[in-house]
């Protein structure tokens, strides 16, 4: 098959190899605005230094100790409740930190024990190393008084942005006495990047998490009130002769998996139990000091636990988080400008159609391999590029009948690919960058060309503009998307809810069957003022064409949009008498389309308070003005869509307990009859140190005043002689998610995740839209019309000399889904995982209507049980 994307990939690749093995030796951009350093010691060849968190190997008496730190919270500058020492050193392999971390009540200092990455209300000590010194990205390692090791990268200059699917293999230990807690901690120089050559430069920062006392102390304070957070690190030397490794790790797997479900009778595809054994392998390998290549072959992800179940009425799809670790590992060097990428794609459900007395299909495409390589060179260039395959898949289909059993294509082989570079530039760390798309699909099968297109290829270029340390900022964008295929294809495209070009009164855009190609572009321009006392703010624009689409490898709800927005936010950062910080923020923005119809205007205030015991609340409204949908009548012509308001109350505990907790309610309303109210919360508690405990319920009930229900080819010549159905609809849903975790140690845990969902819906008030851009509906048993509901639910109508009828479309559902994982790092880098998951389904016993009882009955729902041993093991060689 012929792939032109993957020649563009593996020129990417070519030209990041290339530069991979000819470091830079630019100077960063940026100059650090303290001179404080810490000097890091070589140990002596013949020092032993056992990583025990104890700090009584006889080689930390030369290391140089540091313990100037002060706070950030609760008072800026303010001299820390416990003294903190800190000291680095190293030796041909690694880097080693030890710490001395002082309390006033050693007692009671929280030692919570959870799994890797977990954070917890235990106190922290976060080592944080922007190895390239580029002043933009960092590395963090965390170790809490629990033992629990926590690392996450900055991909930009901001302490919240962190990737916490970084997973470097390092040590760490802890030890508590009378005098307060220890921690010792071994890094490899192979887990870290960073440029070849003499004496080492890193820049560095440290970071004391005390829950008791709510205090985040840091050896750097950055005022609250700023921006920055690499850049403004100080300076870690003395590190020589050291080297960046080539890293080359492999890490193979073996799984066996077993699903056990219900079964139909007469089902000649399925039984009770279904045995198979699975094997693959990720690989990773250092490009030279600055790049990664990352591998996989045959790729298994049983282990991650599944989305959350939900009833979507709306022409829209809902767009999941990636959970798979290695999609989700460097993403943020893949991403930019618009949403080009969404690797929830790769490996979608086959979308081809099959049909007998008995299916059976696959749930995902099959990923045959993949392989990205990402890094960053000191000179500010980052680089990011992924290639991925799925392979055909095919759908078996029983007929009764005969007996027969045949093969139907439902996927093709598809490539995609994916490619960004980003150089940083000025004093402010700017930045710009460029984005590229493909995916190519082998479409010999007619039904499939049909409905997919062949070829799909999106990018573009971003600017982020920063000024004064980044205070201000000015970003823009532009993109386009190019797709080519079957005009079958392409006219499915088309008439797709993210264009909706059916739509008969439309101006700006035509239905075109015999397009064999569809292309679209997109811009926007944004300005910010992201720091200051007390004011911050944004404005900015964005387009995107009628004919712009993203969602063969990214993600796009709706395009012909025009969009204006505005914020202004005030802020009080210096604790009062009352409040220990506080917030106000008012929003505005008003969209058209590219046939210059209003479409929506909102607006929002939003207060923000948290309280010197540090609860918090938010009270909060939206609204929204009367305007006109080009969306609800789902490619009939323009209606009104009705305005509304909202409020919002959350009130939530202090988030540095051992029981922490929030609540939540929500109220809204239209002026069409439309409303919901809502209410969830959530309380997480750990009653031992190795124990969490949490549940998050949820209760909402809404009546949806314009639900699409159908279009008829026997309209009146108002409507273009298609009728549109709509009805409201009564909906409650309720849920319940759990979640018990207990670590027997931080390398072995057992968790349990599981949601009880309920949901139902009635529709009621059937109503047809009597004319384009109308507000009201046209209710049937008025105006001419009768309306007679039929036992099975259903409704039989006559309008304008029709009669017809409409099916029930109430549902009343259950859902019970869990996900119980026994984790054991039973060797550094190597992994054990025990799985057993659930997903049950059915129809709730209520006609109308689910109650609490309703999310007991989803434990004795059909469903399926999945049962899986998946063992790995770390193969390093540096």
């Amino acid at each position: 098959m012929h792939l032109p994307s993957l020649a563009g990939l593996t020129a990417l690749l070519q030209f990041a190899t290339a530069t991979a093995q000819a470091p830079g030796g630019g100077t960063a951009p940026g100059t650090s605005p303290t001179a404080k350093e810490f000097t890091a010691v070589r140990f002596t060849p013949s020092a032993t230094v056992v990583v025990d968190g104890r700090l009584d190997d006889n080689a930390w008496r030369a290391a140089q100790w540091r313990s100037d730190f002060r706070q950030k919270e609760p008072v800026e500058g303010g001299e820390p409740s416990g003294r903190t020492e800190v000291a680095f050193a190293y030796d041909d392999h690694a880097l080693y930190v030890g710490a001395r971390m002082y309390s006033r009540d050693p007692r009671h200092i929280p030692t919570a024990v959870t799994r890797r990455d977990q954070m917890s209300n235990a106190e922290h000590l976060v080592i944080v190393l922007d190895t390239y010194h580029d002043r933009r990205t960092a590395y963090s390692f965390s170790i809490s008084s629990g033992g629990v090791r926590s690392d996450y990268y900055h991909p930009s200059d901001n302490e919240n942005s962190r990737d916490f699917t970084w997973d470097p293999v390092w040590e760490a230990r802890t030890s508590l006495d009378s005098l307060g807690w220890m921690a010792e901690v071994r890094i490899p120089f192979s887990q870290l990047r960073f440029t070849s050559g003499g004496a080492q430069q890193w820049g560095v920062q440290i970071n004391r998490w005390i829950p008791n006392t709510n205090e985040d102390v840091y050896w750097i304070v950055i005022p609250k009130q700023e921006t920055g957070w690499s850049s403004r690190f100080g300076l870690l030397t003395g590190i020589e002769g050291v080297q960046p490794s080539r890293r080359i790790e492999l890490v193979p797997y073996v799984a066996s998996n077993g699903t056990f479900a219900t079964t139909q009778p007469g089902d000649p595809f399925r039984s009770s139990a279904d045995l198979s054994v699975r094997a693959g392998a990720d690989l990773k390998m250092g490009l030279g000091p600055n790049l990664t290549l990352d591998a996989t072959v045959n790729p298994d992800f049983g282990q991650v636990e599944a989305d959350p179940a939900e009833v979507n009425l709306s022409a829209f799809e809902t767009f999941q988080d990636e959970r798979r670790p290695f999609f989700t590992e460097g993403a943020q060097l893949l991403r930019g400008g618009q949403s080009y990428f969404y690797s929830r794609r790769i490996g979608q459900a086959p979308r081809g159609p099959a049909s007998g007395d008995f299916v059976d299909r696959p749930s995902s495409a099959t990923i045959l391999g993949a392989a990205k390589v990402t890094g960053r060179r000191r000179s500010g260039l980052s680089i990011g590029a992924l290639t991925a395959f799925t392979g055909q898949e095919r759908a078996r289909v029983f007929d009764a009948t005969s007996g027969t059993i045949s093969r139907t294509a439902i996927e093709p082989f598809t490539a995609y690919g994916v490619g960004r570079v980003q150089q940083e530039f000025g004093a402010s760390s700017s930045i710009v960058g460029a984005t590229l798309t493909t995916v190519q699909r082998s479409l010999s099968e007619p039904a499939l060309a049909a409905i997919l297109p062949a070829t799909a290829i999106t990018g573009g270029g971003d600017v982020n503009l920063r000024f004064n340390g980044g205070q201000y900022e000015i970003a823009a964008f532009g993109g386009f998307s190019y797709l080519r295929g079957d005009p079958a294809a392409i006219l499915r495209i088309q008439q797709a809810p993210a264009h909706f070009m059916q739509r008969p009164d439309a101006t700006e855009f035509r239905l075109d069957s015999t397009r064999s190609a569809f292309a679209g572009w997109t811009s926007g321009i944004r300005a910010a003022r992201n720091s200051g006392r007390h004011w911050v703010g944004n404005v900015g624009v964005s387009l995107e064409s009628p004919t712009f689409d993203l969602n063969d490898l990214g993600r796009l709800g709706s395009a012909n949009d025009i969009d204006i927005t505005g914020q202004v936010r005030y802020r009080e950062t210096t604790p009062s008498r009352f409040f220990h910080q506080w917030s106000t923020a008012a929003f505005l923005g008003r969209s058209w389309n590219f046939g210059g119809v209003h479409v929506a205007t909102n607006w929002s205030l939003a207060n923000n308070f948290t309280f010197r015991n540090y609860w918090n609340v938010f009270l909060g409204t939206t609204g929204s003005a009367r305007a006109l949908s080009d969306d609800l009548s789902r490619g009939g012509p323009l209606m009104g869509r009705p305005g509304g308001y909202g409020l919002d109350a959350q009130l939530s505990g202090n988030g540095g307990r051992p029981t922490t907790w929030r609540t939540a309610v929500n109220y809204s309303n239209d002026d069409a009859g439309g409303s919901s109210v809502s209410l969830n919360g959530g309380i997480s508690a750990r009653p031992a140190p190795q124990w969490r405990v949490s549940i998050d319920p949820g209760w909402r009930r809404e009546v949806t005043s314009r639900q699409y229900v159908t279009a008829r080819p026997d309209g009146p010549a108002t409507t273009y002689g298609t009728r549109y159905v709509f009805a409201y609809v009564d909906r409650t849903t309720l849920s319940a998610r759990m979640r018990i975790n207990y670590a027997f140690t931080p390398d072995l845990s057992v968790e349990l995740y599981a949601e009880p969902f309920a949901a139902s819906g009635h529709f009621h008030d059937f109503g047809e839209l009597p004319e384009p851009r109308s507000h009201s509906l046209r209710f049937y048993g008025t105006d001419g019309t009768t309306v007679t509901a039929q036992p099975d639910g259903s409704q039989t109508v006559t309008a304008d000399g029709q009669t017809f009828t409409l099916a029930s479309r109430d549902f009343s559902v259950l859902s019970f889904r869990s996900n119980l994982v026994v984790r054991w790092e039973w060797l550094r880098g190597s992994t054990l995982f025990i799985v057993w998951q659930q997903d049950r389904s059915g129809p709730a016993a209520a006609e109308r209507g689910v109650g609490v009882r309703s999310l007991f009955d989803t434990f004795g729902a059909d469903g399926r049980n999945f049962l899986a041993v998946k063992a790995t093991y770390w193969l390093a060689a540096h």
